[in-house]
This record gives C-alpha cells, structure tokens and sequence, in this order.
C-alpha cells in the first residue's frame, strides 16, 4: 500500500521535529566525561590515552568506543533502498565512511583497510582521527567522512592476534571458524599477514499458499533450503619507507569458497480431489576462488608537492550448477533441470597523480585513472524432453539454446582528472573536482556489439564550521553507476522457482544521477556525543530496471534496462550519545532514522511508482555498554522498515516484500590473561520475512489475474560464541 502525500509529509515533519528536540535535549545535557578528545574544528582527535579505560584489544575495539562509530558487529539491516552507488574508480570516493592507515588507503578492493582494523593490536595505534574537512594531504577524495588510523612510528614489536569461534544454527548445525594475523614492523618495513577460515551455514525455512484468480485454492509448498559455505583466505599488506619523502605498500590476498545449496520442496497440489504431492530436490554446488594483488608508490618532492600511483589487478572465478530431481512415480528422483554458470571477472586499475601547492591554503591534484574490466560467462542448460539427443555435459538431459548464453564483456576506461582544494579560512573549505570519463564497451561471442561512452562528472563539496561544534556541508555531484556486467548476459535465475533464466541486454547503459546533498553535524561538549541530519535531492537519468524483451507473445522475458528518468528525495538522521545525564557515561546510545521516496515510470504499466526495491524509511538502534570495573560488556542492535515493504515489477508479476523488525544481542568478558570472551545472539526475535506475487496471464498490462502467492521464509536464531587474544 503506498502512503498518501500528506501521510508522506506528516510522517517527514515528524522525523524533522523528533531530530530537533533530541539536539535541544542533549545540548542542554551536562558534561559527563572526565576525559575529552582534542583537535581543531574539523579534525577531531583521540589519543590512544582515552580508550585505556576499556581495555581495548584491537583497533576495531577502540573505534566502537567514539561516538558515532560505534558498532556491535553483528550482521546487518534489511536490505533495500537507494541505487545511489557509484563512485566507480579509486578516485570517486564512496560518498560513506573511508578508513585510513596512517593516512594511506589500502589500494584494494577486497582486501580494504576497514578489515584490517579487528587485525591492529591496540597497543600499536597512537591515535585516531575523524577528519570532517577536506584537504589535499588526503589520501581520499569526496568521502562522507575519513577515519585515519595513526600507528606508532617507532614501533619494533611483533603482535599475534587470533580468535576461535563456534556458531549454532537452529537446526543443531556447528560451524567452526578462526583466524590468526601477525603484525609488526622492523624498522621502515611494516607487515600483516592474515590466515582466515570463515565458514557460513543457513537453513531457510520457507512455506508458500497460492489462490487462483477466482480465488480458489491452488497449491501449498514447503521448502527447506541450507546453504553450507566454506570459506578460506590468506592475505597481507606490507608496508616501507624507502626514504624520509618516498613510501611503497603492496596488499594481496588470495580466497577460496566452496558454497553448495542443498533445497528439498513439497507441492500439494490443492485443485486435485485427492491433493497429489510432488516431491523435489535440488543439488547446487557452487566454487569460486578470487585473488587480488594491490599496491601504491608516493613520493614528496623538495617542494612538498606529490606524485602517487596506484593499482589493482584481481580475478574472480565462478563456477555454479542447479539441478533440479522430481520424485516419479516408481518412486526414484529423476533430473528435470541442468544449469551451469561458469564466470571469469578480471579487473586492473591503475592511477597516476601529481599534487601541488600553487597559492596560500590551495593545492591542485591531476592525473589520470585507467581501468579494465573483463567478464567471461558461459551458460549450459539441459531439460526433460521427448525430443532431441541427452548429453552428458547437461546431466544427461537436452540441451537447450540460449540466447547470449556464451559471451565476453569488456570495457576499456580512462578518466583525467583535476582537483582543486581551497582552504579558504580556518573555518571553511572547498573541494573542486572535473572529472571527464571516456569509455569503450564491447560484446563478443554470442552477441557482437561495441559502444563508446563519455561523460563529464564536475563536484563541488563545501564544508563550514559555522562553530567548534557544529559543521555544515553541501555537496553537488554527477554520479555514473557502475554496471553490473552479469546484466549483459543470460544467466541463472535463483530467485524463482518458476523461472530458469535471466536474459542478457546487450544494450544496457550506465545510470547517471545528479546528486544534492545539505548536511549539519553536531558534536556535543565534553565528547557526550554527535547528531547529524542530511537532506538529499537526485535526479537520475537511464535507470536501470526490468524491462520486456520477450521473443514472442508466448516466450515472456525480461531483462535489466534503461527505463527513463527518475528522481529521489529524503532525510536521514543520525546521534550517538553517552547517557551521563542518567549517571550511565559508558552507555552508548546510537539511533538512526531515514525516510526517502523516489519516482519513475513504470515500463510495463506506464505508471508512477518507486525504484524497485526501495525503502521508503527505515529505522536504527545500536546501544554499547561498558562496565570497565568488570570487563564486560554488552550491546543490541534493532532495526526494521517504517513503512515495510519492498516492490519489483517484472513483465508479468509484481512482488511485494514486507518483515518483522531484527534484534541483534552481544556481550564480551575481557578475562585475567586478556583473553576476550563474545557471545552474539542473531536474530532473537526470529523475524519473518514475506512475500505477496501477484502473478497474471501473459503480460500483467493486460491485467488478467493469475494467481496470488503468499510466501514466509524464516532463518532461525542465530548463535556464535569467540574467544580472541593477541599476545
């Protein structure tokens, strides 16, 4: 059901008032911390001193500590909601959080400094800053917020961090887990080497009821599906300061997983007199292997100015099968479906850039950014038919033709670039950015298709410290998105039961938005706490959706394309406070509030609607409680969509989404021999996530009503015990 407009607004003005009394509240809040952390207005700094009375472990440890940051590091929210990532490149900025390691970033994609930080040992990180403005000494550009990671300079020891877990699913399923990392540097050399294995285990319980359109009874299915994930990797980043002006940091990891679904599915058919069954099951392996190899150069001239380069080169292989066995009536499982999808994604990207200071307070960093991206995808499909030849290579059953089943997508990008920051008063800065992008998209094997691509992608970002305390931002973009390549060719469908294939558009483009951001952020006295409230406006162009690329009347299809025009709107509010003013300065209290909307024309029903999968609010509550005295802590996370629901329109259904709110529950006991002890309890309240598809005759523009199905599907609590310690 969609909300009314005025229901709409009300429910904004409401967020709007509720975010300005909580400011008033705790502004007026008196002080509560003796210890307070230091800076300038747009850096803020805590030294490793303010987290000694928690007893911190690791790096991650002392950033659950900061208001704002915190996290109990339990699984995430619903999913759902704004097609805003883009940023596509090493220079775009992720528009969130970037996390820095003595103010370089780890080139890498996979392996990303924000793993690295459970892998620190406390007692390496000097300090760590929130940096709020801009500046050319960064290593990021565009970012929402940068965490940079101070390590020791001098530091000549050699830290062991490991930790040993064991989780319980609901079926009574023990999956082991573990890791063990060393640290340290020698000297100008630093290092991390990581061994990792992080198996994951998922028993899906799933029951469906169907009504025909003349609202008679159709069906009821019940269907278990686990998924048995086993997941290895090894990796490392190393680190020298070849001279006092010039470093160089190499990463690389290498990962393997073995992923295989098993599915058994009960059908009763509830039109027959006698309710016949149908018994099926499925097998599912699935392999992949990735690897990635990383590093980065910067040199600092005489004149203080800098010359970096970058690189990245990673490949992913993927290899998935589904076979699909029905129960005859000899009783003996006989294959009815064969899918194989084999995928080779190759990337290499490589930035040169060269930074300067050309007047008081302003630098100008150019340079240019190349990448490539390659996927390889091959499809095999074999059904049960009377006619043609069984094969082998589909399980014994006919092969099948697909169209742009056997392709090769390849796109070539090159993007010069300037960027242009001013520090234009100890209270204000502006970053300038131009950016022009150049590309080249082409298609072979099946389908053979080459297309040329530019775009111009200007962004100002402008920060003010209007006091200490509180900061303004507004931002203006031009975003392109980055494509998903698997959308170019057919592949495996593994959403619907009822359809086999995704088709392949071999003439998709990227969508493009322009993107207004308003943000304030308020940091309370005496570290109490921050609040923070961002309004955006965007205007999308060539969103990316379903769309009808059916073959004939009969052979309904649908793939993701470009739809048209879209626009999109919200307000997201955030706080984190320390509950001093009710005697409880180590209880952190982080809620979160968002409410959005957006619009564009439907392609099947030419009707205005939301983006596919939209949320249009959700709601957040992360509280972390510190006891020093006893070395405990404990924490909970809730979270749910205010308005519940999700929508996706395809060529002939619609599907609607809805669920009950996630409670999340951990605690940790820091030991004598400092030893930490964690117990996370997933998903208390066994919430349940539901399904409306409302299924028609031909294409649902012709409204002639099929059948309705309700599904539920629930996962269980989920229970993990850890035991980690470094020495």
């Amino acid at each position: 059901m969609r909300y009314s407009a005025f229901t709409w607004n009300r429910l904004a003005l409401l967020a709007i008032k509720l975010s300005m009394i909580l400011t008033l509240s705790f502004a007026l809040a008196p002080a509560t911390m003796a210890q307070d952390a230091s800076g300038d207005d747009s850096t803020v700094i805590y030294p490793a001193s303010y987290f000694v009375q928690w007893g911190p472990r690791t790096a991650q440890d002392m950033l659950d500590r900061i208001p704002g940051q915190a996290s109990t590091g339990g699984p995430g929210g619903p999913s759902g909601g704004s097609p805003t990532a883009g940023g596509r490149g090493l220079g775009s900025g992720s528009g969130g959080t970037e996390i820095l390691i003595d103010g370089k970033r780890t080139a890498g994609k996979n392996n990303q400094a924000g793993g690295l930080l459970r892998r620190i040992a406390a007692d390496q990180v000097q300090e760590i800053q929130i940096i709020r403005g801009t500046s050319g000494e960064l290593d990021v550009r565009g970012s929402g917020q940068v965490i940079n990671v101070v390590l020791f300079e001098a530091l000549a020891s050699q830290s062991v961090s490991w930790d040993a877990s064991a989780a319980m699913a609901q079926d009574g399923e023990f999956i082991p887990a573990g890791s063990v990392a060393v640290n340290g540097q020698r000297g100008e050399f630093n290092y991390l080497f990581t061994l990792r294995s992080n198996p994951r285990y998922s028993h899906n319980v799933t029951h469906e009821r169907s009504i025909l359109a003349d609202f008679g009874r159709n069906d009821v299915i019940s269907e278990h599906r686990i998924n048995d994930r086993e997941n290895n990797e090894i990796s490392m980043n190393l680190g020298y300061n070849i001279s006092p002006n010039s470093s160089a940091r190499v990463n690389a990891l290498y990962a393997v997983q073995d992923s295989p679904t098993s599915v058994s599915r009960i059908t009763n058919n509830l039109r027959s007199t006698a309710n016949a069954l149908t018994t099926e099951k499925e097998d599912n392996p699935s392999d992949r292997d990735n690897w990635e190899v990383g590093g980065d150069y910067e040199l600092t001239l005489a004149s203080g100015s800098r010359f970096k380069l970058l690189g990245i080169a990673n490949q992913n292989n993927q290899n998935s099968t589904r076979e699909r066995f029905k129960l005859n009536d000899d009783n003996v499982f006989e294959n009815n479906l064969f899918l194989n999808n084999d995928r080779i994604i190759q990337e290499r990207i490589v930035r040169g850039s060269y930074t300067m200071d050309v007047f008081s307070e302003q630098s100008i960093e150019f340079g240019v950014e190349g990448a490539q991206t390659i996927l390889d995808s091959k499809l095999a499909l074999g059904l049960l038919s009377s006619t043609g030849t069984p094969s082998a290579e589909v399980g014994g059953l006919v092969p099948q033709n697909v169209s742009n089943a056997n392709s090769r997508v390849e796109e070539l990008r090159y993007e010069p670039f300037l960027i242009h920051n001013w520090t234009i008063s100890p209270k204000m800065s502006l970053e300038s950015t131009l950016v022009y992008e150049a590309s080249e998209i082409s298609q072979t094997g099946d389908i053979t298709r080459t297309r040329d691509f530019s775009f111009v992608k200007p962004k100002l970002d402008l920060r003010y410290d209007l006091t200490p305390m509180l900061q303004l931002r507004g931002t203006v973009e031009r975003i392109i998105n980055q494509l998903n390549f698997a959308d170019f060719v057919a592949s495996n469908d593994e959403q619907d039961n009822d359809r086999n294939l995704v088709s392949g558009n071999a003439g998709l483009r990227q969508q493009t938005q322009w993107r207004y951001t308003f943000r304030t952020e308020y940091r309370l006295p005496n570290d109490v706490g921050v609040m923070s409230a961002e309004a955006f406006y965007a205007s999308h162009q060539d969103v990316i959706d379903r769309i009808d690329v059916s073959p004939s009347d009969d052979n309904l299809q649908s793939a993701n394309g470009n739809i048209g025009d879209g626009t999109e709107y919200g307000l997201d509010l955030n706080a984190s406070i320390r509950m001093g003013m009710i005697g409880l300065p180590n209880l952190l209290v982080s809620p979160s509030f968002i409410v959005q909307d957006s619009q564009v024309t439907d392609p099947f029903l030419n009707v205005e609607r939301r983006f596919k999968s939209y949320i249009r609010g959700q709601w957040r509550l992360t509280m972390r409680h510190d006891i020093p005295e006893w070395r405990f802590n404990w924490g909970l996370q809730n979270f749910d969509r205010v308005d519940g629901g999700l929508f996706r329109y395809d060529v002939d259904d619609i599907e609607f989404d809805i669920g009950d709110p996630r409670y999340n529950l951990f605690a940790e006991y820091v030991d004598s021999r400092g030893l930490t002890h964690r117990l996370d309890i997933g998903n208390v309240s066994n919430n349940v996530r539901c399904r409306r598809r409302t299924r028609f005759v031909g294409r649902i523009s012709d409204n002639i009503l099929e059948e309705i199905e309700g599904q539920c599907t629930t996962t269980g609590v989920e229970l993990s015990f850890k035991v980690t310690g470094n020495f």
